[in-house]
């Protein structure tokens, strides 16, 4: 029933739905164990490439080497991405075998 008093009620009112902003997926970069890259290598590489202190590095390298692999950081897809064949390139200049890879978190 119409209400005289408000007629503004009675109009449809259009309502806009925003669109959700998703959150864009981040990747883990996952450092691998193998038994030819040297631990101060390891360190080296966390501390150019990932901008770790020496005693974050020092950690990350010894669950690399206790546990087979680390998380070394969580980004975008894209830095990720772009991290793990910077670190691949500069490993494979040196000789060393270390691998790294990225996952969806």
């Amino acid at each position: 029933m119409p209400d005289p008093k408000n007629p503004a009620r009675d109009e449809d009112i259009e309502v806009e739905e925003r669109q959700k902003t998703a959150v864009p997926k981040r990747y883990k970069v996952i450092f691998h164990n193998d038994d030819y890259t040297t631990m101060e290598y390891v360190v080296e590489v966390l501390r150019r490439f990932f901008h770790k202190s020496e005693t974050e590095a020092l950690h990350i390298m010894l669950t690399v080497h206790k546990k087979g692999k680390a998380i070394v950081g969580l980004y975008p897809r894209d830095v990720a991405e772009t991290k793990v064949a910077e670190v691949m390139r500069d490993a494979r200049d040196r000789g060393h075998p270390l691998l790294v890879t990225t996952e969806p978190e």
